[in-house]
């Protein structure tokens, strides 16, 4: 399920940012408006729901002892 604050991956393998992730900052009309922060440059683009997939954020992070 994609909410506000999720993290997602862009699936369609046409869109410029195919395979990019970033945080969803709100959801209207079947669209969400990603948040994409690269360093020094922050996005904001609207996809439709179907080219957007949840991604765990937390995979591949180690846990502290």
């Amino acid at each position: 399920m994609i909410l506000p604050g999720s993290a997602v991956r862009v699936k369609n393998p046409d869109d410029t940012y195919y395979d990019f992730q970033g945080q969803v900052q709100r959801l209207t009309d079947g669209r969400a408006a990603v948040l994409f922060e690269g360093g020094n440059w922050d996005k904001l683009v609207t996809f439709r729901l179907s080219e957007l997939e949840p991604v765990d954020a937390t995979a591949g992070r180690k846990k502290s002892k």
